[in-house]
């Protein structure tokens, strides 16, 4: 049974290593919406985080963004004892 792509974004399978994600996207090349295989996640320059893969049926190159990330990194605090020389 398949789940509707309102209900989940993307699906993280335990067989895949840490960095890859079976994600669903649209191909263009198939005019349909298809599971990504072989994804994996990227972060953009702008920092949000996507998948990109392979549409499984023709090959063409998929890529879907997920959103903004979770967290932004913190900002490094200045060390308050700064080594002597």
């Amino acid at each position: 049974m398949a789940l509707p792509v309102s209900c989940v974004r993307w699906l993280v399978h335990e067989a895949l290593p840490a960095n890859k994600f079976m994600a669903e996207g649209y191909c263009v090349k198939c005019k349909a919406k298809k599971e990504i295989s072989d994804g994996v996640e990227e972060t953009m320059k702008n920092g949000r985080k996507a998948i990109k893969g392979k549409c499984p049926t023709c090959g063409t190159v998929m890529f879907k963004i997920l959103g903004k990330s979770a967290a932004a990194p913190a900002p490094a605090s200045p060390n308050p004892n700064p080594p002597s020389a």
